[in-house]
């Protein structure tokens, strides 16, 4: 008796162990129409709920989302399987990421991206801009060089052509005519810097969320790819069907009408101007 009586406990514990075991398992199957998608709150949240998740419903699929309020636990969630894809980050970020957390996430596909822009309530354009004015700038280094290229592209400074453009910094400024005095700030307080300096350098999600006008700005950022937002998920399930049929809806014309029509100023990733 006493034998059969472990005999069942050590089947029960060995059954517990696989179950706990394939709980651990982040690959999703085939025929799960379930999504969950994580984003921080604002322009990209709204753009799942817009311009993804009706393509996806219409799919089959019964999506919810998740809004963050940081820019860290969206990849913490994908990684630990909790949520299948996230949209909030662009490719360079996520490269970062992954690597110094030692995570397996990819790329899936780039989506519109509200661009850096030069903002201000003083000047009404480029050319109006006085000698020795102001500008408050992204104190983070990754936003503070493409500010400082948006200026370039504008005629406002020149950098060093030698400088890795992820990495420039206002030492790398070679000219500067109009003598601009750069002042870095927290980038959350840059849309309120409009007030107080000459010029305000301002990220896209950003400027959305202090109900700026895009198209007001008097330069925005010609943006290379590799600082546009990205949908991304696991490496292990990017052949996945659900990983597919995000790209089919994001690839679809309804989706670039939606953005068209609701995200006016979004700069489009080289795959949608062919």
């Amino acid at each position: 008796m006493k034998k059969l009586v472990l005999t069942i406990i050590l089947t029960a514990l060995v059954a517990a162990l696989a179950a706990c075991g394939g709980e651990k398992s982040t690959e999703k199957s085939d025929d799960d129409k379930n999504l969950h998608f994580g984003a921080t709150a604002g322009p990209y949240s709204d753009m799942l709920k817009k311009a993804i998740q009706p393509g996806l419903e219409e799919k089959g699929y019964t999506v919810k989302i998740t809004e963050f309020s940081d820019y860290i636990q969206p990849n913490i969630s994908l990684d630990s399987g909790d949520i299948d894809a996230n949209l909030f980050q662009n490719i360079t970020y996520l490269e970062n990421f992954e690597k110094e957390n030692n995570m397996e996430l990819s790329e899936l596909i780039i989506v519109p991206t509200a661009p850096l822009g030069i903002y201000s309530n003083k000047y009404k354009s480029l050319e109006e801009i006085e000698d020795g004015s102001t500008i408050t700038i992204p104190n983070d280094p990754v936003n503070a060089a493409r500010t400082l290229y948006v200026l370039e592209d504008a005629g406002l400074v020149k950098m060093d052509e030698e400088i890795d453009q992820l990495t420039a910094s206002e030492k790398d400024i070679t000219e500067n005519p109009k003598n601009l005095v750069i002042q870095p700030v927290e980038a959350g307080q840059l849309p309120r810097s409009v007030e107080g300096s000459d010029l305000a350098a301002v990220p896209g999600n950003f400027a959305i969320a202090a109900n700026m006008d895009l198209l007001e700005a008097l330069a925005l950022e010609d943006m290379p790819d590799r600082f546009r937002n990205v949908v991304a998920v696991k490496t292990e399930n990017v052949e996945k069907q659900f990983a597919k049929d995000i790209m089919e809806v994001i690839e679809s014309e309804q989706f670039l009408e939606v953005i068209e029509s609701e995200f006016k100023g979004f700069g489009k990733p080289a795959w949608m101007e062919k």
